[in-house]
């Protein structure tokens, strides 16, 4: 089964049947079966809105959340020991909160995005089986920023380790110099579960610091010769594995919508379960 989603619900003026700049989850669900929620990086979803988002959208779709900036060491707390009191609490509610969903099978994923200073170093790989102790049985899927952990000489030994411990190697497609961003590492580290982070290609816009660096390293609109290169991995990939997940996140300029669209198409697939408010916009 290959699944496509896009990096939010609300920031795909297209999906809104009232012309909003903003579209609500239940109108999303009507286009996508899975989305990845980023609030949850942020801000520790709380149970209500969690349970309130379930009764918008079908019983089959499904959620991936943002691991808290708290839980991938985002939020500037330098300690010897990474787990400290506090993100144990944070580790603690996260997990609860999820269950609602486990119960449901609508939990796709918890994506840990680690920051680019989580280097492959032993602290880290520690901290990684930490985090599988933390969050018990619950799919973890791991984006690494830091080229570090994919060099030629450990790339091997990564892809076991995650292997090991159960955790989902997110192939990230994104500029790479060779030093800044991260290679496209195709190999899966799970017979159930791949899962693919489409960011775009746009390299002046990724390795820049301006302002505007937030929407500028997203703005990038996949060409159709490109969504088939990528189409191609992804179907590689799902001969081996159960279940193939596709976020978009290439929305700086709104061009989610329409990639996702396409490749859908260039897949051949056709979602069941959708929601009722499904338009034929394209």
């Amino acid at each position: 089964m290959i699944e496509i989603g896009l990096s939010t619900w609300t920031d795909h003026p297209t999906l809104s049947t009232e012309g909003k700049d903003k579209a609500t989850l239940t109108e999303y669900a009507g286009h996508f079966p899975l989305v990845e929620v980023d609030s949850s990086f942020y801000a520790p979803p709380s149970l209500s809105n969690v349970v309130n988002w379930q009764h918008q959208v079908p019983e089959q779709f499904r959620f991936i959340f943002k691991a808290n900036q708290a839980m991938t060491l985002h939020d500037g707390v330098v300690d010897e020991d990474y787990l400290t009191t506090e993100r144990r609490m944070v580790f603690t509610d996260f997990y609860k909160v999820m269950q609602p969903l486990v119960k449901a099978n609508q939990l796709a994923a918890v994506l840990f995005q680690f920051p680019p200073s989580f280097r492959c170093e032993l602290k880290n790989i520690r901290y990684l089986f930490e985090v599988r102790q933390m969050m018990g049985q619950l799919p973890i899927a791991v984006e690494f920023r830091n080229a570090s952990w994919f060099t030629d000489a450990v790339t091997e030994d990564t892809l076991s380790y995650l292997q090991r411990l159960k955790m989902i190697n997110v192939t990230v497609d994104e500029p790479f110099d060779g030093n800044q961003g991260m290679p496209f590492v195709l190999q899966v580290t799970s017979a159930k579960q791949a899962f693919f982070r489409l960011h775009g290609r746009n390299a002046s816009g990724w390795f820049s610091s301006g302002k505007n660096w937030r929407r500028e390293r997203t703005n990038y609109r996949y060409s159709s010769a490109e969504l088939k290169e990528l189409a191609e991995s992804i179907k590689a990939v799902a001969e081996s594995v159960q279940d193939v997940m596709v976020i978009f996140n290439n929305n700086g300029n709104h061009d989610a919508v329409a990639n996702a669209k396409e490749l859908q198409q260039l897949l051949g697939i056709h979602f069941t379960g959708l929601g009722p408010m499904q338009l034929d916009l394209f």
